[in-house]
């Protein structure tokens, strides 16, 4: 079949003639507007269809710490699936943002102040974490143990030692009164002592847990004469005289008891012994030169 002319081929539109190409450039032309035609369109497909990648989820752990004065710009340290650190707000309370699925330790801190607890564990399982709260104590804060010993007449002027948390020793009023002050929390015994009595109880222990102990009190009794009467062999030596020495833990921390060297006698009374008590006695021989032997065989006495 032969072809019409060009003109009849593309409608309206007409392309010169040259000779010896008998239509031919109208045939090409067609094919490469088709191909321009279908490349456009598959590059505007291409374009269209690219996706979108999806945000991963996160979430918060969130809490206070009270009171607010402490709470006020502490610094909490958040580790474990994350590491992060934020500060507490003017009211104590903080928030960890951004946070994926996973187990969380989270550690309070504030200069002049204590936590508790003093860290906490959050795991985050599709959901905001809400209420890991702590309370702050001022490392400032301290507290008094305070007491009365009576009758007056044996808890006026005597000793009174505190021991365990912190040391310290005192001497009750005239009214047999006595205090500790500037004590922080712990746990302390109290123990009073006068010269001629006995205490009930011999001693109390008091718990300071943010609060002043009051009323941690006791009872003097007048302690009977006691006195231990000591008698010892003579020394093989030639010696001047004799020391004797007195303690209440067997075989350490002797102390001397005779004023004066004992002379011309192989005895000695002590009377200044306390009832409830065990002492433990050693002598020694002493020399013109004052030197003085090792000490003897140790004796025992329980005071009644």
């Amino acid at each position: 079949m032969r072809l019409g002319s060009p003109d009849q081929r593309l409608g309206q539109r007409s392309f010169p003639r040259k000779p010896g190409l008998r239509g031919r450039p109208a045939l090409l032309l067609t094919g490469m507007l088709a191909s321009m035609a279908w490349s456009w369109g598959c590059s505007g497909a291409v374009s269209g269809n690219s996706p979108t990648p999806p945000l991963p989820q996160t979430y918060d752990i969130s809490g206070t710490i009270s009171p607010a004065v402490g709470g006020n710009g502490a610094t909490l340290t958040l580790s474990g699936a994350a590491s992060a650190a934020t500060t507490a707000d003017s009211s104590g309370s903080y928030t960890f943002t951004g946070l994926a699925n996973g187990t969380y330790a989270i550690i309070p801190s504030h200069t002049g102040y204590t936590f508790s607890p003093t860290s906490q564990s959050a795991t985050v399982s599709g959901a905001n974490v809400t209420a890991i709260n702590f309370t702050d104590t001022p490392q400032s804060a301290t507290y008094s143990i305070s007491g009365t010993i009576s009758p007056a007449a044996g808890g006026s002027g005597a000793t009174v030692i505190l021991s365990g948390a912190a040391g310290a020793t005192t001497l009750t009023n005239a009214s047999g009164s006595y205090s500790f002050s500037a004590l922080t929390n712990g746990t302390y015994t109290v123990t009073p002592s006068n010269t001629g009595y006995m205490f009930s109880p011999a001693s109390m222990n008091v718990t300071i847990n943010a609060g002043n102990v009051p009323g941690v009190n006791f009872t003097a009794t007048v302690q009977s004469a006691h006195s231990v009467a000591l008698s010892w062999i003579a020394s093989t030596s030639t010696v001047t005289g004799y020391n004797v020495y007195r303690s209440t833990v067997s075989g350490t921390q002797y102390a001397k008891v005779n004023s004066s060297l004992v002379v011309g006698s192989l005895a000695y009374t002590d009377t200044t012994v306390l009832g409830g008590i065990v002492y433990y006695y050693v002598t020694t021989a002493v020399d013109a030169s004052g030197n003085e032997s090792v000490h003897s065989n140790e004796v025992s006495a329980n005071i009644p």
